[in-house]
């Protein structure tokens, strides 16, 4: 009888240890299934944004011969600097294109011919004309940027549904082929899209203004957060004495961590607009705003990094006759680096990405010139994604994908550097 319980008691062991296994498989096979899916997710969302998005970083031109004629330019003296700004240099790529196509009569027909090209065409002959005074009345040929329905037509050939043709009248498309034909129309590095501002011309437009907007609102917060972040991490971890107060700063601190951004952005434009009469639009404003949003990331990740450091740090140096600011400045501090310097980095990456709160105060306003300074009017680049992400241009679609994949390469680079810097930088104790 006692084997027969004993042998039984030893199947309900193994059938337990079964099911115990079977569940432990389980939970393996599901976290994985997790894991794969958060991963095809990813790369589907990557995927649809560089599928959309490469495109914007060509640009198609069209080669036309163009005469700097005195009479239609308006301009005699070339090195008059007025006389040039004030120039008709869009009549005479008018004038090439009613050359190159001399059948096209008519104000309608000449309206969809001279569509072909962009609206600053006429910028590129300026400039030509600007660097070499002596072609004033010489003809020459040059290659101008196309429209942005011509760009989208030529970069969709070859696809399986056919080229977009969208606003595009079949005369249009005739003349685009015939262009096609003779080889007056190709793609080229747009170089537009990394140098120029924002503009209602898809073609035209680039993230420069957004990108150096970004880049001085940034400036401002890491200026301001890691400082003070840094000073407010060393008070509560070193000297702040354990009271109440102490652990209501602590509780609210955190709390501010969590809260929603556009929150920061109400706050700034309460306090720094309305208040204090900060300009809107401004990538000062911007900073004071983000390095509130960014102070309470710093703070967490700094006293986690000062926790770190072990106890015997800085009984050693007490015990060699360091005064505390003595221990926190040589010691504590150096090492605790590491941890601050990932977070900071962290909060900028996250900073960057922001748009809620820059909303608030003003910096989705259209800004073409860029901004050379921290009280010029600019916006930043999350900004500008949302800009053109509502505008109804189907080239603005590319665009925004485009401004999408250097957001996050922005961000990736951020955030890898901050886990490289740690890996460097951090002591094992």
């Amino acid at each position: 009888m006692i084997n027969l319980t004993a042998a039984s008691r030893e199947q309900r062991v193994r059938l337990g240890l079964k099911k115990r296994h079977r569940a432990e498989r389980q939970f393996k096979f599901y976290g994985a299934l997790a894991i794969v899916f958060g991963l095809a997710c990813v790369f589907l969302l990557f995927g649809d944004i560089v599928s959309k998005g490469h495109k914007a970083f060509q640009l198609t031109y069209i080669n036309l011969e163009v005469t700097y004629d005195q009479d239609i330019l308006g301009v005699n003296d070339p090195t008059d600097a007025r006389q040039v700004s004030l120039g008709n240099f869009h009549g005479a790529i008018k004038a090439g294109l009613k050359n190159r196509f001399p059948e096209a009569t008519g104000r309608k027909n000449k309206r969809e011919l001279y569509s072909l090209v962009s609206n600053g065409a006429g910028y590129n002959l300026r400039d030509r004309l600007i660097e070499n005074p002596v072609l004033l009345g010489k003809t020459i040929k040059i290659w101008v940027i196309a429209d942005d329905d011509v760009d989208t037509y030529y970069k969709s050939i070859g696809e399986s549904d056919g080229p977009f043709t969208g606003r595009t009248s079949e005369q249009k498309e005739g003349w685009l082929k015939e262009l096609i034909k003779a080889g007056d129309i190709e793609k080229r590095f747009n170089f537009n899209f990394f140098t120029e501002g924002d503009s209602r011309e898809p073609e035209l437009a680039g993230i420069r203004g957004a990108a150096m907007g970004s880049f001085y609102t940034l400036i401002i917060t890491i200026l301001l957060a890691f400082p003070l972040g840094v000073a407010a991490a060393v008070y509560l971890e070193e000297f702040a004495p354990r009271n109440r107060w102490t652990g209501f700063i602590e509780v609210n601190i955190n709390n501010l961590a969590a809260v929603p951004s556009i929150i920061f952005g109400l706050l700034g434009l309460a306090v720094f607009i309305n208040f204090f009469h900060v300009p809107r639009s401004v990538p000062l404003v911007g900073g004071l705003v983000l390095t509130l949003m960014t102070l309470p990331t710093i703070i967490i990740s700094s006293r986690a990094a000062i926790k770190s450091v072990p106890p015997s740090i800085r009984e050693a140096a007490i015990g060699v006759g360091a005064s505390p600011m003595q221990v926190v400045l040589h010691h504590v501090l150096p090492l605790a680096m590491p941890g601050m310097l990932t977070g900071a980095i962290i909060g900028m990456a996250r900073a960057l990405g922001e748009t809620a709160p820059l909303l608030m105060i003003g910096m989705v306003a259209f800004i073409v010139d860029i901004p050379s300074g921290f009280h010029d009017p600019s916006t930043a680049l999350p900004v500008q994604i949302f800009l053109w992400a509502d505008s109804p241009e189907r080239a603005f679609v590319e665009k925004t994908s485009a401004a999408i994949m250097v957001l996050l390469a922005f961000l990736i680079v951020m955030n890898t550097f901050a886990v490289v810097l740690r890996k460097r930088l951090e002591r094992r104790w």
